[in-house]
């Protein structure tokens, strides 16, 4: 662990300097506290140099207004008391009524105890502050500091958009010495650490605090854009396509050359930031969960990582994908889906895991989200797998992608007892782009020259440059309109 910041330390550090505007103002002492409780806030002020432990105000990141809610170790181990939490739920309501996203970073040894039930309930209108905030469609960033433990990690502490954490932090529920003295030893060493909560899919990154003015600038140009920035964008005019059979197409995507969601991003999109996890202590590397732009327009990105296709989609990747869905749905951003699988997860974990379910619900969710919902098949299209997160306003098809019910192997097997047939049955199904495109699945397809794979870069550009098009005018559809045309599109496949 480096030196521990101050929370005026912090606030220079991560504001633009000189537009910090502190919210805060004089908090009276508790009704009824004894004389040692007072005796012990008086000795936090001078210690600390501040009147509680918690400081809020506003000021600006990179050029960005922002609300933001700081905590200070040094005032009583910036536990919560009444008074901190009338702070923070003041704060959040301001920044709700201001329409600003708000950045809190606390550092807290939890509820303050001397002030006990009372202080403990606070936890509650906090987390229905945060709650509102959500709901106004603004986003909220949440710094990790070391330590940050019990009812702060359990309320507003654990209800980021975006969560980070300090390198080496001590972050958990219950803190180590009072576990010890409940129990009579001691806590697993390594567990309540920021680099075993990444690890587990709890946190989307371990940052140094140098870092954190960038990354919630970059997460706020996602996040929060500013639509008077998006312009019209010339779509590029669709091109002939050659001749091919389905399994031709079939056998291009399951190259090891063929490029996937990395080289789109790579080459065709700007302002990318990984996030990790369902938040909920899992990861799955098969899906890949990300803020990015493509040209001026934002998305949340959910793509199926072709580089980790030696592990199929399982129901930790639909829970994450989820989690990408909710994020969308709550800051009305933009969500872009990327299909590239070979099929979903088939093992006793999965079974276990509740796969079909995670498979009904992502459906669920995305085909109901109340955000603008892009679709894109990049090459391989096997079963439930990319079902799940197909369903979308537009879909975009590359030149050789396919979508089936099952890989053609596993539907020869079905209807001929033998793999021999999987080329006529990928024929008969109907599962190339430009069968998809006839059927009404898809709307438009991007041409490979003749294949991504000899051209890697100069697909992703024109991929990325029909994307931009195709966001920014969802983004300005009227979006009853929009879902309402979504519904329907789905309700009416092969009924016309």
């Amino acid at each position: 662990m480096t030196k521990r910041l101050s929370a005026e330390e912090l606030i220079m550090m991560v504001l633009d300097p000189g537009s910090f505007i502190s919210w805060d103002h004089n908090i009276d002492d508790p009704a009824n506290a004894s004389m040692q409780y007072l005796a012990e806030l008086s000795q936090a002020r001078a210690k600390s140099g501040t009147t509680e432990a918690i400081l809020t105000g506003e000021g600006f990141i990179k050029g960005r207004k922002v609300a933001i809610v700081i905590g200070e170790f040094a005032f009583l181990a910036g536990s919560i008391g009444v008074g901190a939490a009338t702070r923070i739920i003041e704060a959040f309501e301001r920044a709700t009524r201001e329409r600003l996203p708000l950045l809190a970073a606390p550092v807290s040894s939890g509820t303050r105890m001397q002030e006990g039930t009372l202080a403990f309930m606070q936890m509650v209108g906090i987390t229905g502050a945060v709650v509102a905030h959500k709901a106004a469609g603004l986003p909220y960033l949440v710094y990790l500091r070391h330590p940050t433990t019990g009812g702060v990690l359990a309320s507003w502490g654990s209800l980021g958009h975006v969560t980070v954490a300090e390198p080496g932090a001590l972050i958990g529920f219950l803190g180590p010495r009072v576990y010890q003295a409940l129990h009579g030893q001691p806590f697993p060493k390594n567990v309540q650490t920021s680099e075993n909560l990444f690890a587990h899919g709890l946190l989307d990154a371990v940052l140094a605090p140098e870092r954190l003015a960038e990354i919630t600038s970059r997460a706020l140009t996602v996040l929060a854009p500013d639509h008077n920035t998006f312009r019209t964008v010339p779509t590029i005019e669709k091109e002939p396509l050659a001749e091919h059979t389905a399994w031709e197409s079939i056998t291009l995507t399951r190259a090891a050359n063929r490029p996937g969601v990395r080289s789109l991003l790579r080459y065709g999109a700007n302002n990318v930031l990984r996030l990790h996890g369902t938040g909920e202590g899992e990861s799955q590397p098969t899906l890949l969960l990300a803020l990015a732009r493509f040209g001026n327009a934002p998305c949340i990105l959910l793509a199926q990582d072709r580089v980790n296709g030696d592990r199929p989609l399982g129901p930790a990747g639909l829970r994450e994908a989820r989690r990408g869905m909710k994020l969308a749905s709550e800051l009305k951003i933009p969500l872009v889906t990327v299909i590239d699988t070979p099929g979903a997860s088939l093992s006793k974990e999965s079974e276990e895991g509740g796969l079909a379910g995670e498979i009904a619900r992502s459906l669920a969710d995305q085909i109901a989200l109340d955000a603008p919902t892009l679709c894109v098949l990049l090459g391989q299209g096997g079963g439930g797998g990319a079902l799940a997160i197909l369903p979308a306003d537009r879909v975009i098809a590359a030149e050789h992608a396919w979508l089936s019910p099952l890989p053609p192997e596993g539907a020869s097997i079905i209807v001929h007892r033998t793999t021999d047939f999987a080329p006529q049955m990928a024929a008969e199904q109907g599962v190339r782009a430009r069968d998809l495109l006839a059927a009404g699945i898809v709307d438009r397809i991007v041409a490979e020259r003749p294949d991504s794979a000899r051209e890697p870069e100069e697909f992703a550009k024109r991929l990325s440059q029909i994307l931009e098009h195709e966001l920014i005018a969802l983004i300005e559809a009227d979006p009853i309109q929009r879902l309402a045309k979504r519904l329907a599109r789905y309700r009416n496949l092969g009924r016309n």
